[in-house]
């Protein structure tokens, strides 16, 4: 397996939950997660990937939404927040993701 379609696969692993634990410090609207994931290049991802994957989340009821006017004059934004689900899923996601670094960690160290 080349470097670049590793690098792929750990990326579409992480992107769900990267995006759950930014939900979770705020409500977030679509483009704004493009963004600040924009700022990891690592985890850099498209519309075309960020979308569906919100509309996944909301059908698996891990996610709300509300459409929320700009005070800038921009159109409504649809703003997404956790729901208990979520916040379920999460702290799921958190443990698995503390035992995979340690155990990680643990290797490295040997």
């Amino acid at each position: 397996m080349e470097l670049a379609e590793w690098r792929s696969q750990l990326k579409r692993g992480t992107l769900e939950f990267s995006i759950l634990l930014m939900i979770s410090q705020k409500t977030c609207y679509g483009y704004e997660i493009i963004s600040r994931l924009e700022k990891s290049p690592i985890l850099a991802a498209k519309e075309s990937t960020v979308y569906p994957l919100l509309r996944r989340l909301m059908k698996e009821g891990l996610l709300s939404s509300v459409w929320r006017e700009s005070a800038e004059g921009l159109p409504p934004r649809k703003y997404y927040a956790l729901t208990d689900k979520g916040q379920s899923r999460l702290a799921a996601m958190r443990e698995e993701w503390d035992g995979l670094l340690s155990a990680i960690g643990g290797i490295m160290e040997e």
